[in-house]
Protein backbone atom coordinates (compact mmCIF):
# COMPACT_ATOMS: atom_id res chain seq x y z
CA UNK A 1 0.00 0.00 0.00
CA UNK A 2 1.21 3.51 -0.82
CA UNK A 3 -0.08 6.64 0.91
CA UNK A 4 -0.02 10.17 -0.45
CA UNK A 5 -1.14 13.48 1.00
CA UNK A 6 -1.86 16.06 -1.68
CA UNK A 7 -1.94 19.72 -0.60
CA UNK A 8 -3.85 18.98 2.60
CA UNK A 9 -4.77 21.82 4.94
CA UNK A 10 -6.75 21.87 8.17
CA UNK A 11 -8.49 24.97 9.49
CA UNK A 12 -10.26 25.15 12.86
CA UNK A 13 -11.73 28.15 14.67
CA UNK A 14 -10.48 30.47 11.95
CA UNK A 15 -6.90 29.25 12.42
CA UNK A 16 -4.94 27.12 9.97
CA UNK A 17 -3.38 24.17 11.77
CA UNK A 18 -1.94 22.32 8.75
CA UNK A 19 -0.69 24.35 5.80
CA UNK A 20 -0.78 22.82 2.31
CA UNK A 21 1.12 19.62 3.14
CA UNK A 22 2.13 17.11 0.47
CA UNK A 23 3.90 13.87 1.36
CA UNK A 24 4.34 10.47 -0.32
CA UNK A 25 4.95 7.28 1.71
CA UNK A 26 5.82 3.90 0.20
CA UNK A 27 5.28 0.30 1.45
CA UNK A 28 7.85 -1.10 3.87
CA UNK A 29 9.32 2.29 4.74
CA UNK A 30 10.21 3.96 8.04
CA UNK A 31 8.97 7.56 8.11
CA UNK A 32 9.62 10.00 10.95
CA UNK A 33 7.62 13.17 11.61
CA UNK A 34 9.98 15.40 13.60
CA UNK A 35 8.81 18.58 15.26
CA UNK A 36 8.18 20.33 18.53
CA UNK A 37 4.90 20.12 20.45
CA UNK A 38 2.05 21.66 18.40
CA UNK A 39 4.06 21.44 15.17
CA UNK A 40 1.23 19.39 13.61
CA UNK A 41 2.51 15.81 13.93
CA UNK A 42 -0.58 14.30 15.58
CA UNK A 43 -2.98 16.17 13.27
CA UNK A 44 -1.16 14.78 10.22
CA UNK A 45 -1.34 11.25 11.62
CA UNK A 46 -5.08 11.63 12.26
CA UNK A 47 -5.52 12.67 8.61
CA UNK A 48 -3.52 9.65 7.46
CA UNK A 49 -5.63 7.33 9.62
CA UNK A 50 -9.00 8.73 8.57
CA UNK A 51 -9.88 9.97 12.04
CA UNK A 52 -10.10 13.52 10.66
CA UNK A 53 -10.83 14.97 7.24
CA UNK A 54 -8.77 17.81 5.75
CA UNK A 55 -10.41 21.16 5.10
CA UNK A 56 -8.83 21.04 1.64
CA UNK A 57 -6.61 18.64 -0.28
CA UNK A 58 -6.76 14.87 -0.70
CA UNK A 59 -5.54 11.66 0.93
CA UNK A 60 -4.81 8.84 -1.50
CA UNK A 61 -4.11 5.15 -0.90
CA UNK A 62 -2.69 3.27 -3.88
CA UNK A 63 -3.77 6.23 -6.01
CA UNK A 64 -7.40 6.07 -4.85
CA UNK A 65 -8.95 9.08 -3.12
CA UNK A 66 -9.91 8.00 0.43
CA UNK A 67 -10.26 11.50 1.90
CA UNK A 68 -13.71 10.82 3.35
CA UNK A 69 -13.22 7.12 4.13
CA UNK A 70 -13.43 6.51 7.93
CA UNK A 71 -10.71 4.74 9.89
CA UNK A 72 -12.74 1.53 10.37
CA UNK A 73 -12.59 0.95 6.61
CA UNK A 74 -8.82 1.36 6.41
CA UNK A 75 -6.02 -1.04 7.28
CA UNK A 76 -4.55 1.10 10.06
CA UNK A 77 -2.99 0.44 13.47
CA UNK A 78 -2.41 3.37 15.81
CA UNK A 79 -0.58 3.99 19.05
CA UNK A 80 -0.94 7.58 20.14
CA UNK A 81 0.77 9.32 23.05
CA UNK A 82 -2.45 9.01 25.06
CA UNK A 83 -2.69 5.24 24.69
CA UNK A 84 -5.90 3.32 25.36
CA UNK A 85 -6.42 -0.24 26.55
CA UNK A 86 -9.67 -2.02 27.36
CA UNK A 87 -9.76 -1.93 31.20
CA UNK A 88 -12.00 -5.02 31.49
CA UNK A 89 -9.70 -7.22 29.36
CA UNK A 90 -6.44 -8.86 30.39
CA UNK A 91 -3.19 -7.83 28.76
CA UNK A 92 -3.43 -10.97 26.61
CA UNK A 93 -6.94 -10.14 25.45
CA UNK A 94 -6.06 -6.49 24.82
CA UNK A 95 -3.30 -7.59 22.47
CA UNK A 96 -5.51 -10.25 20.87
CA UNK A 97 -8.55 -7.99 20.37
CA UNK A 98 -7.93 -6.97 16.72
CA UNK A 99 -7.20 -10.62 15.84
CA UNK A 100 -10.48 -11.78 17.35
CA UNK A 101 -12.33 -9.09 15.37
CA UNK A 102 -10.60 -10.46 12.25
CA UNK A 103 -11.78 -13.99 13.26
CA UNK A 104 -8.35 -15.63 13.17
CA UNK A 105 -8.11 -19.12 14.58
CA UNK A 106 -7.11 -19.62 18.20
CA UNK A 107 -3.66 -21.05 17.47
CA UNK A 108 -2.69 -18.15 15.19
CA UNK A 109 -3.95 -15.61 17.72
CA UNK A 110 -1.92 -17.25 20.47
CA UNK A 111 1.22 -17.36 18.31
CA UNK A 112 1.03 -13.66 17.39
CA UNK A 113 0.17 -12.49 20.89
CA UNK A 114 3.01 -14.41 22.52
CA UNK A 115 5.54 -13.26 19.91
CA UNK A 116 4.60 -9.61 20.49
CA UNK A 117 4.57 -10.12 24.27
CA UNK A 118 8.05 -11.62 24.15
CA UNK A 119 9.41 -8.70 22.12
CA UNK A 120 7.94 -6.14 24.53
CA UNK A 121 8.72 -7.96 27.77
CA UNK A 122 5.06 -8.56 28.61
CA UNK A 123 5.07 -12.35 29.02
CA UNK A 124 4.77 -12.33 32.85
CA UNK A 125 1.88 -9.83 32.65
CA UNK A 126 -0.46 -11.47 30.15
CA UNK A 127 -3.04 -12.47 32.77
CA UNK A 128 -3.19 -9.06 34.46
CA UNK A 129 -5.68 -6.24 33.90
CA UNK A 130 -4.41 -2.81 32.70
CA UNK A 131 -4.98 -1.21 36.11
CA UNK A 132 -2.69 -3.83 37.65
CA UNK A 133 0.35 -2.80 35.60
CA UNK A 134 2.41 0.38 35.26
CA UNK A 135 1.89 3.13 32.71
CA UNK A 136 4.93 1.99 30.75
CA UNK A 137 3.63 -1.58 30.68
CA UNK A 138 0.26 -0.32 29.46
CA UNK A 139 2.02 1.57 26.67
CA UNK A 140 3.85 -1.61 25.69
CA UNK A 141 0.50 -3.40 25.59
CA UNK A 142 -0.83 -0.82 23.14
CA UNK A 143 2.27 -1.20 20.95
CA UNK A 144 1.92 -4.99 21.00
CA UNK A 145 -1.69 -4.67 19.82
CA UNK A 146 -0.48 -2.60 16.85
CA UNK A 147 2.22 -5.17 16.07
CA UNK A 148 -0.15 -8.16 15.94
CA UNK A 149 -2.78 -6.42 13.83
CA UNK A 150 -0.71 -6.67 10.66
CA UNK A 151 -2.03 -3.36 9.27
CA UNK A 152 -0.77 -1.74 6.06
CA UNK A 153 -0.29 1.60 7.83
CA UNK A 154 1.09 1.82 11.38
CA UNK A 155 1.04 5.19 13.15
CA UNK A 156 3.12 5.63 16.32
CA UNK A 157 2.84 8.99 18.08
CA UNK A 158 5.78 9.29 20.52
CA UNK A 159 5.04 5.74 21.70
CA UNK A 160 8.22 5.15 23.71
CA UNK A 161 8.00 8.19 26.01
CA UNK A 162 6.86 6.17 29.03
CA UNK A 163 9.36 3.34 28.67
CA UNK A 164 12.68 2.85 30.41
CA UNK A 165 15.91 3.62 28.56
CA UNK A 166 16.94 0.03 27.81
CA UNK A 167 13.56 -0.92 26.36
CA UNK A 168 13.41 2.27 24.29
CA UNK A 169 16.77 1.45 22.75
CA UNK A 170 15.70 -2.12 21.94
CA UNK A 171 12.41 -1.04 20.37
CA UNK A 172 14.02 1.68 18.28
CA UNK A 173 16.06 -1.07 16.66
CA UNK A 174 13.28 -3.65 16.44
CA UNK A 175 10.20 -1.67 15.34
CA UNK A 176 11.42 -0.64 11.86
CA UNK A 177 12.52 -4.21 11.15
CA UNK A 178 9.29 -5.79 12.39
CA UNK A 179 7.03 -3.58 10.31
CA UNK A 180 9.31 -3.59 7.26
CA UNK A 181 8.96 -7.39 7.14
CA UNK A 182 5.18 -6.97 6.78
CA UNK A 183 5.51 -4.37 4.02
CA UNK A 184 3.66 -1.86 6.19
CA UNK A 185 4.19 1.88 6.09
CA UNK A 186 5.49 2.93 9.51
CA UNK A 187 5.00 6.56 10.55
CA UNK A 188 6.66 7.58 13.81
CA UNK A 189 6.17 11.01 15.38
CA UNK A 190 8.77 12.41 17.76
CA UNK A 191 10.04 15.69 19.15
CA UNK A 192 13.54 14.25 19.67
CA UNK A 193 16.13 14.71 16.89
CA UNK A 194 18.28 11.90 18.33
CA UNK A 195 15.34 9.50 18.06
CA UNK A 196 14.90 10.40 14.39
CA UNK A 197 18.59 9.70 13.76
CA UNK A 198 18.41 6.36 15.57
CA UNK A 199 15.33 5.24 13.63
CA UNK A 200 16.78 6.18 10.24
CA UNK A 201 14.58 5.86 7.17
CA UNK A 202 13.10 9.16 6.01
CA UNK A 203 12.33 12.24 8.07
CA UNK A 204 9.98 15.18 7.53
CA UNK A 205 10.74 18.21 9.69
CA UNK A 206 7.62 20.11 10.79
CA UNK A 207 7.18 23.63 12.09
CA UNK A 208 3.88 25.41 12.77
CA UNK A 209 1.85 23.02 10.66
CA UNK A 210 4.16 23.02 7.66
CA UNK A 211 6.54 20.37 6.36
CA UNK A 212 9.79 22.27 6.10
CA UNK A 213 11.83 19.47 4.53
CA UNK A 214 11.43 15.77 3.75
CA UNK A 215 13.92 13.17 2.62
CA UNK A 216 16.37 10.53 3.83
CA UNK A 217 17.02 11.20 7.51
CA UNK A 218 20.77 11.70 7.29
CA UNK A 219 20.41 13.99 4.26
CA UNK A 220 17.87 16.18 6.09
CA UNK A 221 20.14 16.29 9.14
CA UNK A 222 23.36 17.11 7.31
CA UNK A 223 21.89 19.30 4.56
CA UNK A 224 18.93 21.30 5.90
CA UNK A 225 16.95 23.10 3.22
CA UNK A 226 16.67 26.22 5.37
CA UNK A 227 17.43 27.48 8.85
CA UNK A 228 14.05 26.33 10.23
CA UNK A 229 14.76 22.71 9.29
CA UNK A 230 18.17 22.98 10.96
CA UNK A 231 16.49 24.34 14.11
CA UNK A 232 13.95 21.50 14.19
CA UNK A 233 16.72 18.91 13.78
CA UNK A 234 18.97 20.22 16.56
CA UNK A 235 19.04 19.31 20.25
CA UNK A 236 20.35 21.22 22.19
CA UNK A 237 18.92 24.17 20.23
CA UNK A 238 20.90 25.41 17.26
CA UNK A 239 23.59 27.98 18.06
CA UNK A 240 23.10 31.10 15.93
CA UNK A 241 24.70 34.50 15.35
CA UNK A 242 24.46 37.29 12.79
CA UNK A 243 27.70 37.83 10.88
CA UNK A 244 29.08 40.00 8.09
CA UNK A 245 31.69 38.72 5.63
CA UNK A 246 34.29 41.35 4.70
CA UNK A 247 37.20 40.19 2.54
CA UNK A 248 38.82 37.38 4.52
CA UNK A 249 37.22 38.32 7.83
CA UNK A 250 33.97 37.40 9.57
CA UNK A 251 32.60 40.19 11.77
CA UNK A 252 30.19 39.58 14.64
CA UNK A 253 28.92 43.15 14.96
CA UNK A 254 31.47 45.47 16.57
CA UNK A 255 32.38 42.94 19.23
CA UNK A 256 34.46 40.37 17.39
CA UNK A 257 36.25 39.71 14.09
CA UNK A 258 37.70 36.31 13.11
CA UNK A 259 39.43 34.89 10.04
CA UNK A 260 36.95 33.44 7.50
CA UNK A 261 37.91 29.78 7.81
CA UNK A 262 36.26 26.58 6.56
CA UNK A 263 32.82 26.97 5.00
CA UNK A 264 33.02 30.72 5.59
CA UNK A 265 36.01 31.25 3.31
CA UNK A 266 34.13 30.81 0.02
CA UNK A 267 31.02 32.90 0.66
CA UNK A 268 30.81 36.35 -0.98
CA UNK A 269 30.86 39.54 1.11
CA UNK A 270 27.63 40.45 2.86
CA UNK A 271 25.39 39.77 5.89
CA UNK A 272 24.53 36.20 6.91
CA UNK A 273 23.22 34.02 9.72
CA UNK A 274 25.84 31.63 11.09
CA UNK A 275 24.52 28.46 12.74
CA UNK A 276 26.15 25.42 14.28
CA UNK A 277 25.13 22.43 16.39
CA UNK A 278 26.52 21.86 19.86
CA UNK A 279 28.48 18.77 18.83
CA UNK A 280 30.84 20.72 16.54
CA UNK A 281 31.85 23.09 19.36
CA UNK A 282 34.49 22.11 21.87
CA UNK A 283 36.32 23.56 24.86
CA UNK A 284 39.39 21.46 24.09
CA UNK A 285 41.91 21.76 21.30
CA UNK A 286 40.97 23.84 18.23
CA UNK A 287 39.77 22.15 15.05
CA UNK A 288 41.98 22.28 11.91
CA UNK A 289 39.72 25.15 10.77
CA UNK A 290 38.35 26.82 13.87
CA UNK A 291 36.32 29.83 14.93
CA UNK A 292 37.77 30.41 18.40
CA UNK A 293 36.03 32.60 20.98
CA UNK A 294 37.12 33.56 24.49
CA UNK A 295 34.42 33.22 27.11
CA UNK A 296 33.30 32.05 30.54
CA UNK A 297 31.28 29.06 31.70
CA UNK A 298 27.67 30.08 32.35
CA UNK A 299 26.14 26.67 33.09
CA UNK A 300 26.87 22.96 32.77
CA UNK A 301 23.79 20.77 32.28
CA UNK A 302 24.54 17.13 33.07
CA UNK A 303 22.53 14.75 30.90
CA UNK A 304 23.51 11.15 31.54
CA UNK A 305 26.73 10.30 29.71
CA UNK A 306 27.24 13.85 28.38
CA UNK A 307 27.02 17.46 29.52
CA UNK A 308 25.68 20.53 27.75
CA UNK A 309 28.03 23.40 28.59
CA UNK A 310 26.79 26.98 28.08
CA UNK A 311 29.55 29.46 27.30
CA UNK A 312 29.15 33.26 27.49
CA UNK A 313 31.19 35.11 24.88
CA UNK A 314 31.35 38.70 23.65
CA UNK A 315 28.88 37.86 20.86
CA UNK A 316 26.39 35.74 22.81
CA UNK A 317 25.96 32.50 24.74
CA UNK A 318 26.59 29.22 22.92
CA UNK A 319 26.19 25.56 23.89
CA UNK A 320 28.69 22.76 23.34
CA UNK A 321 28.60 19.06 24.24
CA UNK A 322 31.20 17.34 26.40
CA UNK A 323 31.46 13.64 27.12
CA UNK A 324 30.81 12.51 30.66
CA UNK A 325 29.91 14.55 33.73
CA UNK A 326 31.27 18.08 33.46
CA UNK A 327 33.17 19.53 36.43
CA UNK A 328 33.29 23.04 34.95
CA UNK A 329 32.10 25.82 37.25
CA UNK A 330 30.14 29.00 36.40
CA UNK A 331 32.48 31.95 35.84
CA UNK A 332 35.43 29.76 34.84
CA UNK A 333 37.38 31.28 31.86
CA UNK A 334 37.50 29.11 28.75
CA UNK A 335 37.89 29.12 24.97
CA UNK A 336 35.15 27.86 22.67
CA UNK A 337 36.28 26.35 19.35
CA UNK A 338 33.77 25.81 16.53
CA UNK A 339 34.56 23.55 13.58
CA UNK A 340 34.37 26.07 10.72
CA UNK A 341 34.31 23.24 8.16
CA UNK A 342 30.90 22.08 9.43
CA UNK A 343 29.01 25.28 10.21
CA UNK A 344 25.86 26.32 8.35
CA UNK A 345 25.59 29.73 6.70
CA UNK A 346 22.17 31.11 5.73
CA UNK A 347 21.13 34.26 3.89
CA UNK A 348 18.63 36.79 5.26
CA UNK A 349 15.72 34.61 4.02
CA UNK A 350 17.06 31.56 5.86
CA UNK A 351 18.26 29.78 2.73
CA UNK A 352 21.58 27.91 2.82
CA UNK A 353 24.57 29.70 1.30
CA UNK A 354 27.31 27.36 2.46
CA UNK A 355 27.26 24.35 4.72
CA UNK A 356 29.47 21.65 6.05
CA UNK A 357 27.97 18.44 7.42
CA UNK A 358 26.49 20.26 10.41
CA UNK A 359 27.29 17.50 12.86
Amino acid sequence: MSLRLENVSVTAGGRTIIHDVSLALEPGTMNVLLGATLAGKTTLMRLMAGLDKPTSGRVLIDGKDVTGVPVRRRSVAMVFQQFMNYPWLSVYENIASPLRVARLNTAEIDRRVRRAAQLLGLEPLLDRLPQQISGGQQQRTAIARAIVKGADLVLLDEPLANLDYKLREELREELPRIFAETGAILVYATAEPLEALLLGGSTATLSQGRIVQAGPTLAVYHRPSDIESARVFSDPPLNESDIVKEDDVIRFGAAQALPAAGALAAIPPGPYRLAFRADIATLGAPWPASLSLAGRIALAEISGSESFVHVETAIGTFVCVERGVSTRQPGQPTSLHVDAARVFVFDRDGRPVAAGSGG
